[in-house]
This record gives structure tokens, C-alpha cells and sequence, in this order.
């Protein structure tokens, strides 16, 4: 019988285990004890319960669709894509009126397909749908007298894995916490809603840093992330993207959000990442990556152009003369040779780690 337990219980692989033992880096009952306070936490315990109560609210009368039941979940403004695309499915099994395992999992098959080709740039929507058919449907209708035995056990492990990620976010935050310290200055580059909650938490803990935020062209998302942090009291500074170089001095270590982080330990962000760690590197200023497991995708590329292109229109304030090319790319991909650390509810991370709870996660 395949063990239902996800992520492993103590949240990193036995390598890493090994590897922490030796340079301190996150130790098992760290990360025990960040899970059992997201658990706890009251502000997450709302936010679960807010779910539970409004759960269901976005079928289609007459008839469920996987989308719009997906569309009521991402107009939640914390809501991640990927996660709403798990509730969503977790819906599927709710309303199926499949009597088979096989006609179930047909049913789970059709409906992330149809999440995934909703935005097919989506690393993270892809990489969630994925997980969540890999990790819910192990069970074998074998292992059980009757479907309704094994479809129950469908629901259950579809509801886990909901709040599991929805936990995620806030279990980060707390495994960070002991790499920000006191007078620090932290260099972060576009809005990422869990890199956010990493300064949030660094803020109701009393710690004294400030923030350099990039611009984050071409939709200006660091603008965002500045106004969060200064109504917060963070004191933040505002850079043109161009000016990441010439602030990096001033810098003990920047944080960075992911699209996607790929198999070789590398991830896929918003652009101008791959230059802030290039940067970061030559200068010896530590390169840490906040992300979510669910968005650990089955993806090696080899170069920037390895991608899937993700394109965005950009508005340069003035009109663009005829016959010049735009780079409309909205994304790059940063190796993981220039990150230091990848924060996840899985544990805190070297990058050459991640094949490995790749491979645990889709086993």
C-alpha cells in the first residue's frame, strides 16, 4: 500500500537530513516545529476556515465546471494560481458521479488537462495540477471493499492537499526566519506573495532591515511590493531595474519569488532574476529563492531560449520607431549555480536538492 503521507514527515529527503547535520543549514525539528506553528497560527486557521465555508461556492448551476469553479477560487486576491487550480480539482472528486475508479480518474485527467490549457505558460498551474493527480490518485480501488471507500479516501487526500498548500506560504516564512537579522539590507526584484509574507513575518517580529525593491518592469510589480512593505513601516528604497548593479554594495542578501523551480535546482522567474544573481554572485551576496513544492516542475531547461515564451506587452512611454524588434519575454531562467538557498514548506534547500524531492514528489 503507498504511503500516504505528503510531504515525507520530515520534510526532507535523506540526503539533505545527512547534508544539515553537517552544516546546520535546517534541522528536522526546525522544520517540524515551523509546520506545527502554521498550523496553529490564527491567521492561517481564518484563512482555512474562510475556504471551508465558502468551499463549493463556484460551480456552474446545473452542472459543475472545472472552470469556473477555478475562476472563483483565483479571484481571491492571496489565493495562488496553482492553488486555486488544486481546490478546484479537489471539487472534481466532490461532484463526480463517477462510479469506477477508472471513470474518476478519467474525469480528474480531463479536468486538469482543461486547467492546464487554460494558460499553458503557467509553470506553476501545470506543475500543481500534476502534483495533485500524482499524490491523490495512489490509492488503488484494491486497496478498498467499495469505490465509495476509495472515492472518500479521493476527497480526503484531495482536502490535505489543499491545506497543504495553502499552509505553504506561511511555513516558508517561518523556515526563513533565522537568515534575516537585525540592520540587514534585502534586495528584492518584482511582487511575489511569498516573499511578502517572509518580510511580513520578519516585521511582526520586530526585526530591523530595510528593503531595495526593483522596479520590476515591464508591469512595474516592485511598486506593488514597495507600497506592502512601507505600510508596514518597512523602509523601503525604490531602484530602476537598471540600478540593481550599482546598489548591490549596500546589499547583505536578496530574496526572490519563482515561476517554477526545474530539475537541475534553477528557477524560472520574472525577468531581470537571472541578472540580479548574476550580480548577487560576483559579489558574493547570498541568493535565497522563496517557493512554494507546488511549484516544482518536471523541466530541465538548458538556456534562456529552453523555455516556453511568455510574452507580455511593454510600454516604453513612447512610440516605438517602425522596423525595431521588442523583447516581449516575461520571463528568464536563472541556474542554479548563483542561488544559495531555496526556502520551501519542504525544508530549507540547496538548489542540487531539488532533483532529489523532485523525484520524492513524484514517485
Amino acid at each position: 500500500m503507498a504511503d500516504d503521507s505528503y510531504p515525507n514527515p520530515s520534510g526532507m529527503s535523506a540526503y539533505y537530513q545527512t547534508r544539515a547535520e553537517h552544516h546546520g543549514v535546517v534541522t528536522s525539528d526546525w522544520l517540524a516545529q515551523a509546520h506545527a506553528a502554521a498550523a496553529r497560527d490564527p491567521a492561517s486557521a481564518a484563512a482555512e476556515a474562510a475556504v471551508e465555508e465558502e468551499e463549493g461556492g463556484g460551480g456552474k448551476k446545473g452542472g459543475f465546471s472545472v472552470i469556473d469553479e477555478f475562476n472563483f477560487w483565483r479571484k481571491k486576491p492571496d489565493l495562488a494560481e496553482a492553488v486555486a487550480a488544486i481546490m478546484a480539482l479537489a471539487s472534481v472528486i466532490q461532484s463526480s458521479e463517477a462510479t469506477t475508479m477508472m471513470e474518476l480518474e478519467i474525469e480528474l485527467k480531463k479536468a486538469s488537462d482543461s486547467l492546464k490549457s487554460w494558460d499553458t505558460t503557467s509553470i506553476s498551474l501545470s506543475a500543481g495540477c500534476d502534483l495533485f493527480m500524482r499524490y491523490v490518485t495512489r490509492t488503488s480501488a484494491l486497496e478498498y471493499e467499495n469505490f465509495n471507500a476509495a472515492k472518500s479516501r479521493l476527497i480526503e487526500r484531495g482536502e490535505k492537499f489543499g491545506e497543504i498548500s495553502l499552509r505553504a506560504r506561511r511555513t516558508i516564512a517561518m523556515l526563513s526566519q533565522d537568515f534575516i537579522f537585525d540592520g540587514c539590507t534585502i534586495m528584492v526584484h518584482g511582487f511575489s506573495r511569498v516573499v511578502l509574507e517572509v518580510l511580513k513575518m520578519a516585521a511582526s517580529n520586530r526585526k530591523l532591515f530595510r528593503v531595495f525593491c526593483t522596479e520590476g518592469r515591464p508591469d512595474r510589480t516592485g511598486l506593488r511590493l514597495s507600497k506592502e512593505l512601507a505600510a508596514l513601516g518597512v523602509p523601503v528604497k525604490l531602484l530602476i531595474d537598471s540600478a540593481m548593479a550599482y546598489a548591490m554594495d549596500e546589499v547583505d542578501m536578496v530574496f526572490v519569488g519563482a515561476d517554477g523551480v526545474v530539475e537541475s535546482g534553477g528557477i524560472i522567474n520574472m525577468m531581470g532574476t537571472y541578472q540580479i544573481a548574476l550580480v548577487a554572485h560576483s559579489m558574493n551576496k547570498p541568493v535565497y529563492v522563496a517557493a512554494e513544492s507546488y511549484k516544482f516542475a518536471r523541466l530541465y531547461p538548458l538556456d534562456q531560449k529552453d523555455l516556453a515564451p511568455a510574452l507580455r506587452p511593454i510600454d516604453f512611454g513612447v512610440p516605438i520607431p517602425s522596423g525595431v524588434e521588442v523583447e516581449t519575454s516575461a520571463r528568464d531562467y536563472t541556474p542554479p549555480q548563483y542561488l544559495t538557498l531555496l526556502f520551501t514548506d519542504l525544508g530549507v534547500l540547496t538548489p542540487s536538492v531539488v532533483s532529489d524531492e523532485l523525484i520524492q514528489l513524484y514517485l
